[in-house]
């Protein structure tokens, strides 16, 4: 199967592209929403997908879950089980994009676009997707991390994070959870993806402790985003429903942000398209997925967008 990489635009009609800026401004976030990101360093319930979208997606995503499947060789990572444990299944794959036309197409989901732009207040690039699975029952974790602690060899911290349900999700089967304002925490000390979910407690300071105690749930329907700040703490506990719990991950950065990949920093993979240390992020591995001054113009200075 061919890597579908190669292609930096839609390849199917499963998000119509925008032809007009009527199109456009249905997707545009209000001020206050901008603002609720930059005071808790997330915000949620943001529509990005209709069902017949959704059920797209979760159609290629059965096809995924399954060992030896089709393309499975254009994963950059592919975990049936991260969390190695049978009674706590997490499955985790990076690079669906590469691998499946819906999972590829979805990058270019035009409310997603208008998000990631209005937040990120930069032109949008591809870092990388996500996928993950938690089966009913015995779903593992995702323990609590801030994400740019696994992206440090990238600079400067310009990164934002859509955190897409294709189930509907609640405490019963695994929501995420965040812990408001932690972006303003600074980076703390990674301490693993799964297994310990209290194990965060040991790189907090007392008044982080407290706030890391009023986390919320983030409860959504399917086809809904939360979107945050890489620095946000989250996490997200164990399935224990009667019901899957399935979500899909884009992370991007800001054009222009650059690689500060060195032997030691570089993620634990040989397969992310590697750019070398002062160079800007991109090539094939990272396409721009939004050029503001292309798809806005005359109206940019309209959008409202958060500052960086």
């Amino acid at each position: 199967m061919l890597n579908l990489g190669v292609h930096h635009s839609r390849i199917t009609e499963l998000f119509p592209a925008p032809t007009s800026r009527a199109d456009w401004e249905r997707y545009v976030l209000p001020e206050s929403a901008i603002a609720e990101f930059e005071r808790q360093g997330f915000i949620q319930g943001v529509r990005l997908l209709s069902d017949a979208q959704v059920d797209a997606l979760n159609g290629e995503l059965r096809e995924l879950m399954s060992p030896g499947c089709s393309g499975a060789e254009h994963f950059y990572e592919y975990h049936a089980n991260e969390s190695e444990d049978p009674d706590a299944v997490l499955f985790h794959a990076l690079g669906a994009w590469r691998v499946r036309p819906g999972f590829h197409d979805l990058l270019w989901c035009p409310a997603f676009l208008m998000a990631a732009y209005q937040l990120l207040g930069a032109p949008v690039r591809l870092f990388h997707d996500q996928l993950f699975a938690k089966p009913p029952h015995h779903g593992g974790v995702v323990a609590w991390h801030q994400d740019y602690s696994y992206w440090t060899w990238t600079q400067p911290i310009a990164h934002l994070t859509a955190w897409i349900a294709l189930d509907d999700v609640d405490e019963s089967n695994g929501c995420l959870h965040y812990v408001p304002c932690s972006h303003r925490w600074g980076l703390l000390e990674k301490t693993g993806l799964t297994g310990d979910m209290d194990s965060v407690r040991s790189a907090l300071d007392a008044d982080q402790v407290r706030a890391f105690d009023q986390r919320v749930p983030v409860v959504m329907k399917r086809g809904h985003a939360s979107f945050h700040h890489p620095l946000t703490m989250h996490g997200s506990y164990g399935n224990r429903s009667d019901r899957p719990r399935r979500a899909t991950v884009i992370n991007v950065l800001a054009d222009g942000v650059l690689s500060s990949a060195s032997e030691t920093s570089f993620p634990g993979t040989t397969r992310y398209p590697k750019v070398p240390s002062g160079q800007p992020m991109g090539g094939e591995g990272y396409p721009l997925l939004l050029d503001p001054g292309a798809s806005f113009a005359g109206w940019l200075d309209s959008i409202p967008r958060a500052t960086r």
